[in-house]
Formats: structure tokens, C-alpha cells, sequence
């Protein structure tokens, strides 16, 4: 197959997945998104209003990890920014978070570190538990603390710390699920009690998404409406408004509407790319039968409705 045709394919899918993981994220990172995230998934926001969430608890500059697809917005009111987005140590390299930023316990008033990751991806379990990858961050969050909140022995002043996992394409049995992971006291002899706040220091939640009449909670159907790849932008913006009281500015809109385009992208990349190899399979396989040439074009052409044009340069491609 010609190499440098190939390569541009795989160059143009890489940055319109690229584009579209970007938006995502940056679509997410709106202060009342992560509102609805925070008062479904963390036990310290339940008793909020999103709303009290979006204006009083997310703190300062948190920080979108990716680069943005549309110009630059740094200073836009409702988006979240700063706080770092990586960690870095001599031995371990670097790690980059989808989305980082701090919160102020409702309670305590003391500042969480929080990090929204974005898992895209159709392979749930890409070689490794993604689970294990959630609570890897947050330890990394946890150790990241030393230096910077705590110096010398005050672990007292470790910060809890959040791995939040919005899974798109989870497997069925994880379809519109919430599951948190955390530490938790346990007697293994006798009856003693510990302040929870002292051993209460990490939690990952993996949030998996699923068909929209099928979510269950607020989260999930926000998440799944917001995220749909078959969902129009009109409709997106209609039933975030009506349904989730969430006010549609121009900023907002143009966010939804450029994931969607891009999110279409994605899908007819996919599907041209499973057209291309069941092109490239069924050539191979009649050369290997010693099928003419003529016999191949007219086979392509007729089972995937091409062209002789388009057909021929399948031909020339796959040498």
C-alpha cells in the first residue's frame, strides 16, 4: 500500500480524534458542568445546589490539560483554568490530567484537589484497569501535596484528593453506572474509631455513560445528552436548558456545537476506516486466488458500490 497516503489518512484521523478529546474536555470543564459532576459524585456536595456549587465552592483557576481547539479562552468567567496540570518527578516522568482544579469542602471549608479525566477510548480496559490508573493519580495527587502544603512530618495538612473517570464507551454491564472507590475503616479486632477525615484522603469515581433513556440519574442523562454523538446541537442546547436549568450563552453554544461537529467527524472517519479495510482484506485475499486484476476492480465495485475510479486507486494502493 502506498505509505504516504496511508500516513495522511492516519495523521488526519489522529487530529480530528485530537480535536474532538479537546472539546470534550473543554466542554466539560464549565463551572456548572462540573457542578452537576461534583453534587452526584462527591459526598461533601449531595446536600447542594448546583448552582451554590458553580458560584461558592469550585475554587480559583483549575485547569483544562488539553490544547484548545477553539482560539484561546483563557479568560473567559465560566471556564475553569490553572492549578497545574501536571506532575512531575525526577524517577516517574511526567503525568498529564484531562482536567484539574481545587474545591472548598462545604463543612470543613478546607480546599480539595480534584482532577476530571476523560476516557474516550471504545477499549474500557486498555491493558490495564482503568481503576488502577484512577487511584494511581490520586496518589500521585496525594505525594504532589509534600513541598507544597506540608513540609517536614505535617501530614495533617494533606488535602483529600479526587480521580473523577467520565467513560464514554464503557462494556455493557458498566453502561450508566456511577462507582466509587475509597478507604473506608475496617475492625479486624476490637471497636475503635478514627476521625474520618484522618484516613478519608482519596477516592476515584468512574462515571460510565450509556443510552440516554436509559441513565437513571441527573449525571448520567446530562452526560449522555451532552456527550452524544447523535444528539443535534439545537436539541443538546434545548434539553440542557429546559431539563437542567442550565443557561445557554453564546460561548456555551458554540462549545456544544463544535464538539458535535467533530464528534461527526469522528463517526464517518470510523466508518470510512472499517470501509478501508474490508477493501483492502477482500483485495488481498483475490490476489491470493490469483484473481485478475479487471475481476477485483469489478468485484470492489460492485460489493461496496464504488466507482472504477475510486476502485483503481484502491488497486494501486495495496501493492
Amino acid at each position: 500500500m502506498n505509505t504516504d497516503t496511508t500516513l495522511a489518512k492516519n495523521i488526519r484521523v489522529a487530529d480530528e480524534k485530537a480535536s474532538y478529546d479537546a472539546a470534550c474536555k473543554r466542554l466539560l470543564s464549565e463551572k456548572v458542568i462540573l457542578a452537576w459532576i461534583m453534587k452526584s459524585c462527591l459526598e461533601e456536595y449531595r446536600d447542594c445546589n448546583v448552582d451554590e456549587i458553580a458560584g461558592k465552592y469550585i475554587e480559583g483557576i483549575p485547569q483544562v490539560g488539553e490544547v484548545a481547539v477553539a482560539p484561546d479562552e483563557s479568560n473567559r468567567a465560566s471556564m475553569i483554568q490553572g492549578a497545574g496540570s501536571q506532575d512531575t518527578s525526577l524517577t516517574e516522568g511526567t503525568v498529564t490530567y484531562d482536567i484539574r482544579f481545587l474545591a472548598t469542602a462545604p463543612v470543613s471549608g478546607e480546599l480539595m484537589r480534584l482532577i476530571i479525566n476523560i476516557e474516550a477510548q471504545n477499549d474500557f480496559y486498555p491493558g490495564y484497569p482503568l481503576i488502577k490508573r484512577g487511584i494511581y493519580y490520586c496518589s500521585r495527587m496525594v505525594s504532589a501535596q509534600y513541598g507544597t502544603e506540608f513540609i517536614n512530618s505535617h501530614y495533617e495538612k494533606i488535602k483529600k484528593v479526587y480521580s473523577i473517570w467520565i467513560c464514554m464507551n464503557p462494556p455493557k454491564n458498566r453502561e450508566n453506572s456511577i462507582t466509587r472507590y475509597h478507604i473506608v475503616e475496617e475492625n479486624l479486632v476490637g471497636d475503635v474509631k478514627e476521625r474520618k477525615a484522618d484516613y478519608d484522603l482519596m477516592a476515584a469515581v468512574m462515571v460510565c455513560l450509556g443510552k440516554e433513556e436509559d441513565s437513571g440519574t441527573d449525571l448520567l442523562k446530562l452526560l449522555n445528552v451532552l456527550l452524544s454523538a447523535e444528539t443535534d446541537p439545537q436539541d443538546k442546547c434545548q434539553i440542557l436548558e429546559e431539563d437542567f436549568q442550565i443557561k445557554m450563552t453564546l460561548a456555551l453554544e458554540s462549545e456544544v456545537s463544535l464538539m458535535c461537529n467533530l464528534s461527526k467527524g469522528v463517526e464517518e472517519r470510523g466508518i470510512q476506516k472499517g470501509i478501508d479495510k474490508g477493501i483492502t482484506a477482500m483485495i488481498l485475499t483475490l490476489r491470493e486466488l490469483q484473481i485478475s486484476s479487471d475481476v477485483i476492480l469489478e468485484q470492489i465495485c460492485e460489493k461496496f458500490g464504488l466507482t472504477e475510479e475510486t476502485a483503481e486507486t484502491y488497486l494501486k494502493e495495496i501493492t
